[in-house]
């Protein structure tokens, strides 16, 4: 957030893919170290492919590993698929968090978000119904 000057010195650079988009050193050296190699890119253009052997020589220090944010599973859940019956009254006799591979008690996930899940018979759903979509992407009382 600090001000950049216009010119050139050994703690400001210049995008050398852009040549628009002006840096501190010591910022750059740490948006490098937490993107790692696989993420780093100019924060203007957005250019990758001529970035990095540029910023490389520029003696910008680019570790070979995911980025910090990926580091100790932090979106691990992202990965997981949602797993319960979020209707109003759930007949499941095995409870919310239980569901068969098909049938009555299938679980259905909401077609457009997957965010929310319904059994068939929860939610007066036949055999044949494939798809489903939740209130509040079909709208209320859809």
């Amino acid at each position: 957030m600090d001000p950049v000057g216009d010119s050139i010195s050994y703690g400001t650079m210049v995008c050398p893919c852009c040549q628009h988009a002006w840096f501190h050193r010591a910022c750059v050296q740490e948006q490098a170290l937490c993107a790692g190699i696989y993420c780093f890119q100019c924060p203007l253009c957005r250019d990758q492919d001529r970035f990095i052997p540029e910023i490389l020589t520029l003696g910008i220090r680019t570790p070979v590993r995911r980025p910090r944010w990926e580091d100790d599973d932090a979106y691990a859940s992202l990965l997981e698929r949602h797993g319960r019956c979020d209707a109003s009254e759930c007949h499941f006799p095995h409870g919310r968090e239980q569901a068969e591979r098909a049938g009555p008690w299938e679980l259905l996930l909401c077609s457009s978000c997957a965010a929310q899940g319904t059994h068939r018979h929860c939610s007066h759903l036949s055999d044949s119904t494939s798809t489903w979509e939740c209130s509040a992407c079909a709208g209320e009382g859809t």
